[in-house]
């Protein structure tokens, strides 16, 4: 009966809907959050850019921004020269 009370609050199953593989880029990281993804796993995406700190900064507030477009598009200037490719 507490899974039921707790699935009707939450309007959703109480599980953690986590994105991993693909996600290479600030815009796939937030895109995975738009989707309903309660958060999202990048490692290539990082590891393989010019500048993986610069990236992984990017990448983080993509997911923090992800439902304010102003500050997402602001967020990510600079980004996409230090995005390699996987």
């Amino acid at each position: 009966m507490i899974l039921f009370v707790e699935c009707a609050r939450l309007q959703r199953l109480p599980v953690v809907n986590f994105a991993a593989g693909g996600v290479a880029t600030p815009a796939d990281a937030s895109l995975m959050m738009q989707l309903g993804a309660d958060g999202v796993f990048v490692g290539s995406g990082i590891f393989k850019s010019e500048e993986p700190e610069a990236m992984a900064k990017a990448i983080v507030q993509a997911v923090h921004n992800f439902d304010n477009p102003t500050t997402l598009s602001a967020g990510l200037q600079g980004a996409w020269s230090s995005h390699e490719g996987t």
